[in-house]
């Protein structure tokens, strides 16, 4: 993973990462297939206070990233930026070549070259094996992460090496939206079933990266900063869980 600091979200707080660095603990995903778009990415900025965007050099919107924070008139050094290296580019060289071209087609200078860098999909059998290969122990594991897949033995794992936990899928690709236990949720606390979850993901310590194209719904999922979940419906939505995975993929970040 590559990464940017910042705040940002209107009181989003941030996590401190291991390298002294900190993470935002909301962001706004991106995606391929219909997953990007340039005027909800620059409300997300100017309107909503995200300073935390995630991307993808597989996701082919880079390039219109950079126009969007540039029209946005966010400073880099505000932003925390995300982005991933493919399989294809796997190799010390290739690897290096592959961050300054993701570099290039964001606009950036950095993500640190690498100022942070992670991993996506890690288990713990592959963190492991990692700690067996390399110097520099992940900054972040971006995983799959909702009421229906909480690995928290992986979570405790990565917080026993100061490895910061990243969930992305928070709303289970709106299956969520439609569970009836969280729907009576958010009918208790007045607040729609997708800051439900995505409260409940942050407060148990999660860095939370919800995916939208909509202004409404990224405004939406930011306002979450403003009420707690009760401890029992905190543990009400834990035991949901019923390990139920909807990504399977697995490859390095960098974050900055």
């Amino acid at each position: 993973m590559a990464a940017a600091e910042g705040g940002g979200a209107h009181g989003c707080p941030v996590l401190p990462l291991a390298n002294g660095r900190s993470i935002p603990v909301l962001g706004l995903g991106t995606s391929h297939q219909g997953g990007y778009s340039h005027d909800a990415v620059v409300y997300a900025l100017q309107k909503c206070g995200i300073r935390h965007i995630d991307t993808a050099k597989r996701y082919g919107c880079e390039s219109l990233l950079q126009k969007a924070i540039k029209e946005s008139g966010v400073k880099r050094e505000d932003l925390w930026i995300t982005t991933k290296l493919w399989h294809s580019d796997y190799g010390y060289e290739n690897t290096k070549k592959a961050c300054l071209e993701s570099c290039e087609r964001l606009g950036v200078e950095y993500l640190g070259l690498c100022r942070s860098i992670g991993v996506s999909n890690f288990l713990i059998n592959h963190l492991e094996q990692l700690k067996e290969d390399c110097v520099i122990t992940p900054h972040v594991n971006q995983v799959e992460y909702h009421p229906f897949q909480r690995p928290q033995e992986l979570v405790d794992y990565c917080r026993s090496r100061d490895i910061v936990f990243e969930g992305y899928c928070p709303l289970a690709k709106g299956e969520a939206l439609t569970h009836p236990s969280i729907i009576q949720l958010a009918k208790k606390y007045g607040r729609t079933p997708a800051q439900i979850c995505i409260r409940w993901s942050i407060q148990n310590g999660i860095v939370t990266i919800p995916k939208s194209t909509k202004a409404e719904r990224i405004q939406e999922n930011c306002k979450v900063f403003d009420f707690n979940l009760k401890e029992e419906d905190m543990e009400f939505l834990n035991a949901m869980n019923i390990n139920r995975k909807l990504i399977n993929l697995t490859y390095p970040l960098w974050k900055g």
